[in-house]
């Protein structure tokens, strides 16, 4: 029987450096995105390996009602083409083959942020408080139960023997302890950063590092 390998790809972390990553990426659509996700997550199976599954997590984004503290105005978030792209990119991952969608929530705080420029700004004199504009501050959303289903499943993948190879697609030093378990299990846990630098702690706790999708300029491989 030929070893296989299972993709987990957190979602969150690779939307946010999709745009870095993929040149036009401005003007994709979700059906494009799918596809990029898959090809990414295939490029990482060896030649001699069988797919497993591709777990992609995320969370439903929220659609309500709100207003931008600095001019009042009303914002309704479902009518955003951000919350319209979310929906359609996980109706696009449903259809594809070998992709499980396991899907989070996201934790509406009710407040709005200061982007840390602008903090840093206010704080350094260089503008005041009457110098913020309506696009400087965002409303602060946070997802709830993504860590937790990455977590679980490296362990379930790994202490049930499903795969002999785990490719992780994240950033997060919180999947430490997830992966130090898998390799004890003897899974190949292998990290893919999308190019990020990522702490000395996650690259201890891990067989290989290996990023498959498009180099920004300046980055250099690494295995």
């Amino acid at each position: 029987m030929r070893p296989t390998v299972a993709i987990l790809i957190d979602g969150g972390f690779f939307l946010k450096r999709y745009y870095d990553l993929y040149n036009g990426a401005e003007t994709h659509n979700a059906q494009t995105i799918a596809r990029n996700i898959c090809r990414a997550a295939m490029k990482h199976v060896p030649a001699n390996y069988d797919l497993y599954r591709i777990f992609y997590y995320d969370c439903s984004p929220l659609g309500k009602r709100v207003h931008n503290p600095v001019t009042g105005k009303c914002i309704d978030l479902a009518r955003s083409d951000l919350y319209k792209l979310r929906l359609e990119l996980f109706e696009k991952l449903k259809k594809k083959r070998k992709v499980a969608l396991r899907l989070g929530r996201i934790k509406d705080t009710g407040s709005w942020q200061i982007y840390p420029s602008k903090v840093k700004a206010l704080l350094k004199g260089e503008i005041t408080v009457n110098d913020i504009k309506e696009g400087d501050v965002f409303y602060e959303m946070r997802q709830k139960g993504i860590d937790m289903k990455i977590g679980v499943d490296i362990a379930s993948l790994s202490l049930k023997k499903q795969v002999n190879q785990i490719v992780l697609i994240s950033g997060d030093e919180d999947f430490v302890p997830a992966s130090k378990l898998a390799r004890r299990e003897g899974i190949d846990f292998i990290l893919d950063p999308l190019w990020n630098h990522i702490d000395a702690n996650l690259f201890e706790h891990i067989d290989g590092l290996n990023s498959t999708s498009p180099r920004p300029a300046g980055k250099q491989a690494r295995n």
